[in-house]
């Protein structure tokens, strides 16, 4: 008889016999690494107290005997065949782990399946943890309604997950989820899979890239969360995202790592009543409103991980919130241990500086003051233009004013322009910001002549479109002109999809896409030589102009 509590086996490729551990009545605990032939019928008889066991390396396993065993780790394991009922003989598993599957059908399908009702039977009463991982696609079956009669910790690990059952107990039973998927859903009908798990409280989701485009927006249904954590999520392609956290009304705990988020304003946080702990990772540059934090009335931390925040006056308040007037914990983890800085343009520069000369209230009323009387001077300018026009009988040297940012200016030169320049007759004359605008003439006179110089402008709407004071401007004047001369004057051209929460920033550009129609550059070939000849049709003069 060998009395000891805990072993530890190294295989090279050697089999576990029958009757292997008759001797090892006391062991609790027994570790294998490396990798395993075979495992013979009864290679576990006699390990009546073992409650842990941990194998590596191994094809095949169908553990029997183990009354006692309450933790089986299969981590790293190349699983290629789990029989039915591998796992119905062990009454007291508590702890399940399943890495590495690559079952018999993953080389004649894309897809693997996993029967979980048949290798359990049904589940066992006492599992609390059960994790499944894989680096191929795999369908989970859940063919019957048994469930543990514990909250289940469910860990599920693949580039794509597709459930069957869903409406079955087992999944109403799981409290804690750890997501890491592409593409996570739910058959026949392929919905988002969350959803589902209607008694969750503990959320981990991770996407395995951040150029996943899955519709998350039925978070808002898990209203039992009490923590949350978002990785590697492009919140920019989110149609939903201003709802898509309303009614978490129990959340403690927000974690977004590595995730792209345009701004934080109190739309996204208006049910967090109970939330305490924001951690924030955002790898895009980003606003934060100072309103996002007004419902948050039980939050005690912050903590930024490398901030990135664009240079605007909705930012400038937060250095003073975090250093002195909140009596919330704000913490910083940060590589530069420096200043908090933020983006303009495309140089760095000190948050605190940027607030101190652009947006302090005296400065804040001489601009007022200012803009004001530019804009009076802008309206009066229009008009006489109108007035103008009018009089001289609509002669345009230029056919099309476009509307551009710089960072967009490849598109125009390498698709635009040789597009449209062999199309005809008639053949279109552009007017170029850089090639048309006059040199040392003001900006805002060179915006106002040629826009109103042009027949028809035309606006190449993107997000850096958005980020462009310049681009505002021109679009400003475009709306006016198409208001006075009630004609088709305005032609947007969106150049990528624009997210809804991104886009209702921008009133001016929103109000239009909902009364006019517009257009959107397909990604795909085939579908762009129509698009220029709908752009085409649109900017050609009318016989009556």
């Amino acid at each position: 008889m060998v009395d000891i509590e805990i072993l530890c086996l190294v295989s090279h490729g050697s089999s576990l016999q029958p009757a292997t551990f008759t001797k090892f009545h006391s062991l609790g605990r027994l570790y294998i690494t490396g990798c395993l032939s075979a495992i013979l019928p009864e290679a576990f008889k006699g390990l009546t107290n073992l409650h842990l066991l941990s194998m590596t390396c191994t094809e095949r396993c169908n553990p029997s005997g183990l009354q006692n065993l309450e933790t089986l780790i299969l981590d790293n394991n190349l699983l290629k065949d789990l029989e039915a009922e591998s796992f119905a003989h062990l009454p007291s598993l508590r702890v399940l782990h399943l890495g590495n599957l690559k079952l018999p059908n993953t080389e004649l399908f894309e897809m693997q399946v996993l029967n979980l009702s048949l290798i359990f039977g049904d589940f066992p009463r006492n599992l609390s943890e059960l994790t499944i991982e894989s680096m191929h696609p795999m369908t989970l079956v859940i063919a019957d309604n048994s469930t543990p009669d514990v909250g289940l910790s469910l860990s599920l690990s693949s580039e794509k997950i597709v459930l069957w059952g869903c409406e079955t107990r087992f999944l109403k039973s799981v409290v804690r989820l750890d997501i890491s998927a592409n593409h996570f859903l739910c058959a026949p009908d392929l919905t988002f899979g969350l959803q589902h798990f209607t008694s969750v409280a503990h959320l981990k989701f991770a996407h395995w890239t951040t150029t996943s485009t899955q519709d998350l927006s039925d978070l808002n249904k898990l209203v039992h969360l009490k923590r949350l954590k978002l990785i590697n999520v492009d919140f920019y392609n989110q149609p939903d995202f201003s709802v898509m956290f309303h009614g978490l009304m129990k959340l403690q705990s927000l974690d977004l790592f590595n995730c792209l988020v345009v701004s934080f304003d109190r739309v996204i946080s208006v049910d967090m009543r109970s939330l305490k702990y924001v951690f924030l990772f955002i790898s895009s540059e980003t606003t934060l409103s100072k309103h996002f934090f007004e419902p948050l009335h039980s939050l005690r931390s912050v903590v930024f991980f490398e901030p990135r925040l664009f240079c605007n006056c909705e930012n400038s308040w937060f250095n003073s919130w975090a250093k002195q007037e909140s009596p919330i914990g704000v913490f910083f983890a940060s590589k530069q241990q420096r200043a908090l800085q933020c983006l303009n343009g495309d140089r760095l520069q000190d948050l605190e500086r940027y607030g101190l000369t652009h947006c302090r209230l005296e400065v804040g009323s001489q601009l007022f003051l200012s803009t004001t009387g530019f804009l009076l001077l802008l309206i009066l300018t229009v008009l006489m233009y109108h007035l103008c026009s009018t009089t001289r009988g609509h002669y345009y040297p230029y056919d099309v004013f476009v509307s551009h940012s710089d960072k967009d200016e490849s598109w125009v030169v390498d698709r635009l322009l040789p597009s449209l320049k062999h199309r005809g007759p008639p053949f279109l004359k552009l007017c170029l910001p850089k090639k048309d605008f006059q040199l040392g003439k003001d900006i805002v006179e060179n915006i106002t002549d040629s826009l109103y110089r042009s027949r028809r402008t035309l606006c190449l709407v993107s997000r850096h479109y958005l980020r462009s004071n310049w681009c505002s401007l021109e679009m400003r004047l475009g709306t006016y002109r198409l208001q006075v001369e009630h004609r088709d004057v305005l032609i947007l051209v969106f150049l990528e999809k624009i997210p809804s929460n991104l886009l209702s920033a921008h009133h001016r550009l929103a109000r239009l896409v909902k009364t006019r129609t517009y257009i959107e550059w397909p990604q795909d070939l085939a579908q762009q030589e129509a698009f220029w000849d709908t752009l085409w049709d649109k900017l050609v003069p009318e016989v009556s102009q």
